[in-house]
């Protein structure tokens, strides 16, 4: 923490601007040292015109700025300098100000520097991982609400409620002739649950958002020539997969990743599954039964001109209980299938008649997946979304200590043993904003980070 610490905060490569920041007690200093204004002086928080000089060679034309801590994003001084945006200005440029005695920042030491220094907590600093790392709007929405400290204040609140049990159960256990309200098993029974309830409503959200931090697995499934490539192709909105008349076009699985109402969603178009004696088709034909097994969602499309045979009735029976849409295709031409026979094999999943060539059908199947996904939470809870693994491991923990906690309570255990669990439970918690986690999960985490971040 006494280190001035500079790294570029921008991805290398070509673009308009790329920045480096610096930060720690010599950040104004180093400035002063690399940069010259083209008139005047540098004013704190306000951007300066001039270059950057390595003695009396010119490195770059700059913009910079001075931020005195602690109000900065590490609540140190902070400096950054805003050059051309090429791999050659910036590498010059903090060359140079490294051999003022910066030292080069470790991956996530800024944001790291933010947590120690009070400004985050490490929930909150791990969102702003996140927000890098979206990839929709909605991916994006949830982690700058957990950034401005809903979530965290969720974690608190659960705590402060394990504080005050732990004092009438400890105050219970040290002064048990005092003139004091004694804590009854009942009335311990009765908290805890309150406190399970609230972590458990966390715990119920850990599913979507691992969905929306990594994205869901979707595998479009079906008989050769039914229509899987001309539907990845609409959903995408370009063609990516090849499209013909030929039964067996498509030898390999293909994956796009996109974005469907605002969730991730990892797609793989399939070969067509079928009985057949070409080597390479049923290479294909087994990488689409490992995409089939690995899928969070089975979209299985039927040509719904034919009638459904031996092939199809095998891979309906296969899917069972798994979550699905079926898509009946090629409505445009005429409807053979009869959606009462598919149910009987798949009663969960969604039926569609679509004619995907035209595109007719699309909208309906978005509007199912979003529903089966969300059904319109999302947009009432997105801070209360636990979107990190961590985290939900953490709850489960904690969750798990409040039932130990529970059962004691109903055979009368002695308070001592159930103060153990309580508090346990209350420093998992704490491990979820930093409050009690150790030295090596923090540079766990922060390593995860980009340099400059």
């Amino acid at each position: 923490m006494e280190d001035t610490i500079a790294a570029v905060a921008t991805a290398y490569g070509e673009g308009g601007i790329g920045i480096i920041r610096i930060s720690g007690p010599g950040a104004e200093r180093i400035l002063s040292e690399v940069f010259v204004p083209a008139s005047g002086n540098i004013e704190a928080r306000k951007f300066t015109y001039g270059h950057i000089v390595d003695e009396d060679k010119t490195v770059d034309e700059v913009m910079a700025v001075i931020m005195h801590g602690p109000k900065t994003y590490t609540c140190e001084d902070v400096a950054e300098i805003n050059c051309h945006g090429g791999i050659i200005p910036l590498k010059k440029t903090l060359e140079l100000v490294l051999s003022k005695g910066a030292r080069l920042a470790e991956p996530g030491e800024f944001t790291k520097r933010a947590f120690l220094n009070g400004r985050l907590d490490l929930s909150q600093a791990e969102a702003v991982i996140d927000l890098i790392k979206a990839r929709t709007d909605r991916t994006f929405d949830v982690a700058l609400k957990q950034l401005d400290g809903s979530y965290s204040e969720s974690i608190v609140k659960i705590r402060n409620k394990l504080v005050d049990i732990l004092v009438n159960v400890t105050v219970n256990i040290d002064y048990p002739d005092e003139d004091i309200e004694v804590i009854t098993y009942e009335k311990l029974k009765s908290d805890l649950c309150d406190v399970k309830k609230s972590i458990s409503s966390l715990i119920s959200s850990a599913e979507r958002g691992r969905i929306l931090r990594e994205g869901i697995k979707v595998s479009i499934i079906g008989k050769p020539n039914v229509g899987k490539s001309s539907l990845m192709n609409a959903l995408l909105q370009e063609n990516r997969a090849i499209v013909t008349d030929i039964p067996g076009t498509t030898r390999d699985t293909i994956e796009e990743q996109m974005s469907i109402r605002g969730i991730p969603v990892i797609l793989t178009d399939t070969a067509g599954i079928r009985n057949t004696d070409d080597k390479i088709e049923k290479i294909g034909i087994e990488k689409s039964k490992e995409a089939f097994n690995s899928a969070d969602l089975i979209i299985y499309i039927i040509d719904g001109s034919r009638d459904i045979d031996e092939e199809d009735d095998e891979m309906l029976s296969y899917i069972g209980e798994r979550k699905c849409i079926i898509l009946i295709n090629k409505s445009d031409i005429r409807n053979v299938v009869d959606d009462s026979y598919i149910i009987k094999y798949v009663p969960n999943a969604s039926v569609i008649h679509a004619s995907v060539i035209n595109g007719e059908g699309i909208s309906e199947l978005e509007n199912i997946f979003e529903e089966m996904f969300y059904g319109g939470e999302v947009s009432q809870s997105e801070s209360m979304t636990v979107t990190n693994a961590r985290h939900a491991d953490l709850l489960k923990k904690a969750d798990s200590c409040i039932d130990d906690a529970l059962s004691m309570c109903e055979i009368m255990q002695p308070l001592e043993f159930i103060e153990v669990d309580i508090n346990r439970s209350y420093e998992l918690l704490g491990e979820i904003i930093g409050e009690t986690v150790a030295d090596d999960i923090l540079n766990e985490v922060f390593s995860r980070f980009c340099l400059g971040k």
